[in-house]
């Protein structure tokens, strides 16, 4: 039996990142990720990288902004959660400050009552109020909103 690993040449390595680049906005880490499972040498990754980062393919402060916008409105996701996600993608400090921007503070607000409301209504059904409290806090504190935020509304909804 022959191993069938396929073999890239630089220039197929630039076009097969360039269309996972275009389909998706990708981070510098998912780029080299990937560029690893195609088996190319370190060399060859810094090559193929600097094209795409020259050709606009890759950009971290766009990716970034992207991801932001993408947890929040799809995920309700909070600031903590979607820090940590970008820290483990090994975004820069800068362009994580630059793309929480994107979150206004009136949506944020409104977005973290909206889902506290949701989330304790849909405990209704648990009768003890300690639980309740642990479990409406813990749902919110999970999705990454900041601590106080999340003891004060638990107070708010579970007197």
């Amino acid at each position: 039996m022959q191993n069938s690993i396929k073999v890239y040449t630089l220039e197929e390595a630039k076009r097969a990142l360039e269309r996972y680049c275009v389909y998706q906005d990708r981070c510098h880490k998912e780029v080299r990720t990937k560029l690893k499972e195609m088996r190319m040498i370190p060399d060859a990754i810094d090559i193929v990288i600097g094209h795409l980062i020259e050709h606009n393919f890759l950009n971290e402060e766009r990716f970034s902004k992207a991801f932001v916008r993408g947890k929040f409105n799809h995920k309700s996701w909070g600031k903590q959660r979607i820090v940590r996600e970008l820290k483990q993608r090994q975004i820069s400090s800068y362009n994580i400050k630059t793309a929480l921007l994107e979150i206004s503070e009136e949506d944020y607000y409104t977005t973290f009552n909206t889902l506290s409301r949701k989330r304790y209504e849909q405990l209704s059904l648990e009768k003890d109020k300690y639980k309740k409290r642990k479990k409406l806090a813990n749902y919110l504190l999970y999705r990454g909103w900041e601590g106080d935020l999340v003891y004060e509304k638990v107070k708010e909804l579970v007197p």
